[in-house]
């Protein structure tokens, strides 16, 4: 039998606004008059230090941690994709400049020049578009990581090149032309249809209904799919209710999978963890059930989490794992802020004259939505972050592991570390 499982992991949205009358104050700098394209290919052939690549992603890891920490006080289950905010705000962060790029640097843990952050963010994403190349889809398997990237600009609008030309080179973007001022909500339309497109329809409907406006002059998307399954998935027929303690030590009875396989683990004296490989084993999902959760999240850090990873071990794991579904939606621009990303959200505070060469820019809004379903065959998870610029115009051990309380989880790139995915289940009910 065919067993996969189609997963659309994230879709990230930029929407860049500024005024008609907005003007660089250097021509030379500026294509007046007609849209600033690049006709330079991406770099497909990156020489980036190892410690560069190394850099990104502890970088990326620490801002994963740290975000989470920001929004662990939601009540419930959650799931975001910190890899895909980072990679929308670093398209961002190309563009600031002055106290605004020191900020954005600070909080999205950039420790690297812009000169060397954007080569080694695409070097890290032609390495993730490498994944699943040696699955054999005859096996019955499959696993696919697509990433792809797309900028809509006003077609009289001014541009800095340079901007265009690194964004071109490092994510691969092109530009669209598109007319804001006479019909935005057309964009709208072409946009959520290339979203729909790129997630195989898992995502609809991105851009409410009014979410653009004539101001708007650059939309970048950046969208992730991912088409994975288990590398040991669960017989259907071991899956039976069993008990789940939910906060409070309140037990419900929920559909539990259960496998006896050979897994990378630890149990440790506050938690147990195992990872579980998608096909390919170069993707896996961590879980992380600690005893006490509230203590545990108040001390993880990227030092916790490294030290986790690194301590588990292969062995025979009796897992038992509830099925599993969350759903959250958040706005993250009071939460970056609080982070101290500040100017970048105030009207001419903001300096993002790396984009247009203007101080008319500002981030508006930053909104992330995300989903994830986990069964016997695998995993299905969708996400999307709208940010919004504006203008004010041997002898067999088997350890016997049962998830029956509140547990993290993570999506990882093994090779990388690189996290796709973060989160936590309360109620594996959703």
């Amino acid at each position: 039998m065919k067993c996969w499982i189609r997963i659309p992991l994230v879709v990230l949205l930029m929407v860049l606004a500024a005024g008609c009358a907005a003007k660089g104050p250097s021509r030379d700098a500026l294509v007046p008059g007609r849209v600033a394209a690049s006709d330079l290919p991406r770099q497909t052939e990156v020489q980036v230090a190892e410690e560069d690549l190394l850099a990104l992603v502890e970088g990326n890891t620490a801002f994963a941690l740290a975000l989470y920490d920001q929004l662990r006080a939601e009540d419930g289950n959650l799931i975001f994709s910190p890899h895909s905010i980072s990679l929308a705000l670093a398209m961002t962060f190309a563009g600031a400049r002055g106290n605004t790029e020191v900020q954005m640097a600070e909080v999205l843990r950039f420790d690297l020049s812009q000169e060397r952050l954007h080569p080694a963010w695409n070097a890290l994403d032609l390495e993730l578009a490498r994944r699943g190349e040696d699955v054999d889809p005859e096996e019955g398997t499959e696993f696919t990581l697509r990433l792809a990237n797309a900028l809509w600009g006003q077609h009289d609008y001014d541009f800095r090149q340079e901007y265009l030309d690194l964004l071109a080179q490092n994510y691969g973007t092109g530009l669209r032309l598109v007319d804001y001022t006479s019909d935005p909500d057309a964009v709208r339309l072409e946009i959520n249809r290339w979203v729909e497109e790129q997630t195989e329809d898992r995502i609809k409907d991105l851009l409410a209904e009014d979410s653009l406006d004539e101001l708007v002059r650059l939309v970048l998307v950046n969208a992730i799919y991912m088409n994975a399954s288990w590398m040991m998935q669960f017989p259907e027929r071991l899956t039976q209710d069993a008990s789940f303690y939910l906060p409070g030590d309140v037990e419900v009875q929920v559909p539990t999978m259960r496998q006896t396989d050979r897994f990378r683990h630890t149990v440790a004296s506050d938690y147990a963890a195992v990872e579980l490989p998608y096909v390919g084993n170069e993707v896996a999902m961590l879980v992380i059930m600690p005893d006490d959760l509230e203590a545990f999240e108040e001390s993880l850090d990227s030092a916790t989490l490294q030290r986790i990873v690194a301590d588990l071990e292969h062995g025979t794991v009796d897992l038992s794992l509830p099925r599993f579904r969350a759903e959250t939606s958040v706005a993250l621009a009071d939460i970056l802020e609080r982070m101290g990303m500040t100017d970048a959200f105030v009207y001419q505070t903001a300096d993002l004259s790396g984009m247009d060469g203007t101080r008319e820019l500002y981030i508006g809004a930053v909104q992330h939505q995300a989903f994830i379903a986990v069964d016997e065959e695998g995993t299905e998870a969708a996400a999307a972050t709208v940010v919004i610029v504006a203008t004010e115009s041997m002898p067999i051990d088997i350890v016997e592991i049962t998830i029956d309380r509140p547990f993290l989880f993570g999506i990882r790139d093994i090779e990388t570390g690189a996290i796709l995915f973060w989160g936590r289940i309360l109620d594996p009910r959703g």
